[in-house]
């Protein structure tokens, strides 16, 4: 019974982590394909201005971590972490609002549903919990051990 809830929650913390990387990468290609389009210009200059604006952001925070963790492979994994542990918040809490309705609303009228809801909570609260934890691990190990 536990390991058939660790197994789901494996599986939807994986799909979580593809998810997010398959948006950006879609993002990223997308903004790269409008880019290249000298044609037509379908990105304005307000829009442009914007995006570059969060490109830079994004890699003065990549360059803080490599420089904070000494080294490009700790800085990309630290840089990573904490985009997951920022997206793991709404991600979680929608997940946890809909175990609520299984298992309070739905879950009223049909007794598998509700312990479906159950699991959902209870799977969410973990995923959460791992996504804020990680990052605080590893910082303790990569700067507390490794010196």
């Amino acid at each position: 019974m536990k390991s058939h809830i660790i197994k789901k929650t494996a599986i939807i913390f994986l799909l979580l982590i593809i998810i997010i990387g398959a948006v950006q990468v879609f993002a990223t290609d997308t903004i790269n394909n409008n880019a290249d389009n000298s044609g037509t210009e379908i990105i304005n200059q307000e829009t442009a201005g914007q995006l570059n604006q969060i490109k830079t952001h994004a890699n003065k925070e990549l360059q803080d971590k490599i420089d904070l963790y000494g080294s490009e492979p700790y800085g990309v994994t630290a840089f990573i972490l904490s985009k997951i542990q920022m997206y793991s918040i709404p991600v979680c809490f929608i997940g946890i609002a809909v175990g609520a309705i299984f298992q309070y609303v739905i879950g009223i009228r049909k007794l598998d549903l509700r312990d479906r809801g159950l699991k959902l909570i209870v799977a969410f609260i973990t995923i959460l919990v791992i996504c804020q934890v990680l990052p605080l691990i590893f910082a303790i190990v990569v700067r507390g051990w490794r010196g």
